[in-house]
């Protein structure tokens, strides 16, 4: 018991010392992972901010934007009344100034503008680019007053009667010039949307159109039925960036970077893989331990059965001699006697050196008559019952010599726990496949921590045992003869219920 507790409490050290070095090795592994995770969470919030202040300055100058088209438009009414007025004199009231009218049109240098007849031929054109400055380009000027006719740039002017001239406007020189850097700026911050998609995943999404303007995700999470979850999962992880380019909402979604996910994972997989490690190589020594602990058994059970037949060769003719001799009978019968049981102990040794060979006959029968030969030999004190449930002859495969010590050894540990004085009940039944056979003594008792160690090579509750019995027990039983040994139930100072189930 001394060397299984020490052998168990070694174990149990070196899981600690195991436990502890993994856990060692994942927390400084965690530790400098979560450090790299939230260096590249950095550089990602880095990119998502100077990201959001291109965004800002995208706003304003679509909302300086605005300011200025507004603005034109209202200069261009202001030109358009005058216009109105100009080709109308009749409207000029004694507090309108014709020169003043004059003024307002000749103020506008970079509006282009066309006056067209009420047949639509050209009348008028000003601030247009260089190259139409004469009409020799009228195609062109009608068809440039055309399109911006279909751009909703038209006024139309009463001259007199039925008669109408019409009054066309384009953008000014310095709205182009405005345009086309607001153009370059949103242009620029696509661009860079782009370059930086591959450090993290991200989904540029239109609020007022519902769609995606672009990202790099897999198509099966931009998906219709997967997108509102894509997007609930992205919302999750930061904050979205909205930006608004004078056309409707539109939202920046991101997430960590790939590199950070596989990361965070990193620990997990490390302790599997450590994990994976130990148990095979715990099965592996398990294995091999098993093994040797085979081949110790087997040798010395080859062994043993060796050295006892010099011995009863001996004896036997010894026996003999005493027949031979004027002796009390009683003296040579009861040898004989003793020679058949070590006769069949060197035969039990054999059998589990060697091999033993199953034979299917009837199982009741071998248990019956192990009973009665303990019988004979156990103290009256010790009240032995057997039952059958089931018919007769149980036909199983099996071994009898071995499963007679099997039976023995339990029987002879029963006696030794009930201390020479009690009930031993053994009881044989067949169920579905199985064989069982349960002993009962009314001993001592085992508790709940003994049922698995008592099966334990050098485990006794004995002082004077070798706990090897039970050992032997459980090696004849499932490896012989691919059955269970068990302890069933046990109650301290009510007894003990083993099961020997052989299949059937």
């Amino acid at each position: 018991m001394d060397i299984y507790s020490a052998k168990q409490r070694w174990k149990v050290v070196l899981i600690f010392v195991s436990l502890l070095i993994i856990g060692a090795s994942l927390f400084v592994s965690n530790q400098m992972i979560q450090k790299i995770a939230e260096r590249e969470r950095s550089k990602a919030k880095e990119w998502a901010s100077a990201l959001k202040k291109k965004v800002e300055l995208v706003e304003l100058n679509a909302r300086i934007f605005k300011s200025l088209r507004e603005k034109e438009r209202e200069k261009i009414e202001l030109v358009v009344e005058a216009q109105k007025t100009l080709l109308n004199p009749s409207d000029l009231s004694v507090n309108q100034d014709l020169a003043f009218t004059l003024n307002i049109i000749e103020s506008n240098k970079d509006i282009p503008v066309i006056l067209l007849n009420d047949d639509g031929t050209l009348a008028q054109f000003r601030n247009l680019d260089t190259s139409f400055n004469d009409k020799n380009h009228e195609d062109e000027i009608l068809a440039l007053a055309k399109k911006w006719k279909l751009e909703g740039h038209e006024f139309k002017i009463n001259v007199f009667g039925d008669m109408y001239m019409s009054f066309l406007y384009g953008e000014s020189q310095e709205y182009l010039r405005l345009q086309k850097q607001s153009d370059s700026l949103i242009t620029s911050f696509n661009r860079d949307l782009g370059n930086q998609s591959n450090l993290i995943p991200v989904l540029f999404y239109d609020v007022k159109e519902q769609k995606v303007i672009s990202s790099n995700l897999p198509k099966k999470e931009l998906n219709p039925a997967q997108l509102a979850k894509t997007i609930s999962n992205l919302k999750a992880q930061n904050e979205p960036i909205r930006i608004n380019f004078g056309e409707g909402e539109k939202v920046l979604y991101f997430s960590d970077s790939p590199e950070v996910k596989q990361l965070i994972w990193l620990p997990y997989i490390q302790f599997g893989v450590v994990g994976l490690i130990v148990i095979i190589g715990y099965l592996l020594f398990s294995t091999y331990r098993k093994a040797e602990q085979n081949q110790v058994w087997a040798g010395l059970a080859k062994e043993t059965a060796h050295q006892l037949g010099t011995p009863l060769s001996s004896l036997m003719a010894w026996v003999s001699y005493l027949e031979n001799e004027d002796v009390d009978p009683m003296v040579p019968r009861e040898m004989q006697k003793d020679l058949q049981r070590l006769e069949k102990i060197t035969d039990r040794f054999s059998k589990i050196g060697s091999g033993a060979k199953l034979v299917e006959e009837d199982f009741v029968f071998t248990i019956e008559n192990n009973l009665n030969y303990l019988k004979a030999r156990l103290s009256d004190k010790i009240d032995i019952q057997f039952t059958v449930e089931g018919q007769r002859p149980m036909i199983v495969l099996h071994n009898r010599s071995l499963m007679e010590w099997v039976v023995e050894n339990i029987c002879k540990n029963a006696v030794d726990a009930m201390g020479g004085v009690g009930k031993l009940h053994v009881h044989i039944k067949e169920v579905a496949e199985w064989v069982h056979v349960d002993i009962t003594d009314t001993g001592k008792g085992l508790t709940a921590k003994q049922f698995k160690s008592i099966f334990q090579p050098g485990y006794s509750t004995k002082k004077r045992g070798w706990g090897l019995g039970l050992t032997l027990v459980k090696r004849i039983v499932e490896e012989y003869h691919k059955g269970r040994v068990f302890v069933v139930t046990s109650e301290l100072d009510k007894g003990t219920t083993f099961r020997i189930s052989i299949p059937h």
